[in-house]
């Protein structure tokens, strides 16, 4: 099953049962009927194929299954904010946000556009917000439409997690990582951390999605990537996002064999007289490189082309006498058949911190949790 499989009245049941130990004590809390409840539960438990709760004299107390899944329940529930919204309407907005229109999201879902419509319709009347707004072709999201789908993405994430932590407990690891791979991660740590992953636990999906920090912080915060791995912020992005130093990394000036400035050890100065390629502004390794050269009162050097791209920048250096700044794991392959050459070492004070970016109330599943434990043992290891 998946999670839009689920109805969240009885999941509201289910973890309202679970605070107050009765059916009879829930009923009167969420206003639904007692034989709606028994009846909701029932039906969750035979979708989860286990017990979430322990049937007593004096109550209900919840299986094991039932304290992993009840947690993940409550915080979807606040996510979501209204006990009017329905599943077919959270994933109605979320297809609609993520295709741009009522055609594609149909496509993706499979339900029929006229559902769609009502659907986001109704969700609009229950919230008393307007969601969407017409443009040409398509839609747009409001302002308040953007901050529903995030929380409605946040609450999905939720809930998927939950999913595999009971599909886990019937002894079938099944789930989903999702991983922003910035530049540097995917040279060497991120690699070597997947396959060692991969080979104790085969049925769990991977995806790695690789972009820079800017790409990659909305779809973190939106829940749909888990965790980002690359050189951390100075400072943290913000209280909603946790930052996990790694390892540090040295960076080291970069060109193409027998570049001019490869004869000898050259100085700053020198290095400042040849064009660069560099990430734009506001990246930890453009702005080290500006503080690089301001501390010592060098002139910035000439910065034609801005790039974050490795490979571009490696045919860059080929064919020209541009200088990079690059860990030398980035481009290993390169050095070692001798397209490009470390031209000089920087001064001991550049240093980038290399680790994870996380949302801060993320919970990771037993699952994540193992890959995040190879991830720092790698790091430490390397």
């Amino acid at each position: 099953m998946d999670i839009w499989d689920f109805n969240l009245r009885h999941l509201r049941a289910a973890a309202t049962i679970g605070h107050l130990g009765t059916i009879s004590a829930a009923a009167q809390a969420i206003h639904i009927s007692q034989p709606a409840i028994t009846q909701g539960i029932a039906k969750l438990e035979t979708q989860l194929a286990q017990p979430l709760f322990e049937r007593r004299t004096d109550g209900m107390v919840a299986t094991e299954a039932g304290r992993l899944f009840f947690p993940r329940i409550e915080t979807a529930l606040n996510q979501i904010a209204s006990p009017r919204v329905t599943m077919t309407q959270i994933r109605a907005m979320i297809a609609l946000a993520s295709a741009g229109s009522y055609s594609g999201a149909s496509a993706v879902t499979g339900l029929a556009q006229p559902s769609l419509h009502r659907a986001v319709g109704d969700l609009s009347v229950a919230l008393k917000k307007s969601l969407v707004e017409r443009r040409g072709k398509g839609v747009a999201l409001t302002e308040q439409g953007r901050r529903t789908v995030r929380r409605f993405r946040l609450a999905r994430s939720e809930l998927e997690a939950g999913l595999s932590e009971m599909t886990a407990l019937l002894g079938r690891e099944t789930g989903r990582i999702t991983i922003g791979a910035m530049p540097l991660s995917r040279a060497r740590i991120l690699p070597a951390a997947v396959a060692a992953f991969h080979r104790d636990h085969a049925d769990v999906a991977i995806n790695i999605v690789e972009g820079a920090f800017h790409e990659l912080i909305e779809p973190l915060r939106d829940g749909d990537i888990d965790l980002m791995i690359g050189a951390l912020r100075d400072p943290t992005p913000g209280p909603d996002i946790t930052q996990q130093a790694l390892f540090e990394d040295r960076p080291v000036v970069i060109g193409r064999k027998n570049h001019p400035a490869s004869k000898g050890e050259p100085s700053l100065e020198m290095l400042s007289q040849y064009p660069w390629t560099i990430p734009a502004s506001g990246t930890p390794l453009r702005d080290g490189w500006a503080k690089m050269f301001d501390e010592r009162s060098i002139p910035l050097p000439e910065v034609p082309i801005e790039c974050g791209s490795v490979i571009t920048i490696r045919q860059i250096l080929i064919k020209s006498d541009f200088l990079t700044l690059l860990s030398p794991d980035q481009v290993a392959v390169e050095l070692e058949a001798g397209w490009l050459t470390q031209i000089a070492e920087i001064p001991k004070d550049f240093i980038r911190n290399i680790g994870m970016t996380k949302r801060t109330e993320w919970r990771p599943t037993a699952t994540q949790a193992k890959f995040i434990t190879i991830l720092e043992t790698i790091s430490k290891s390397d």
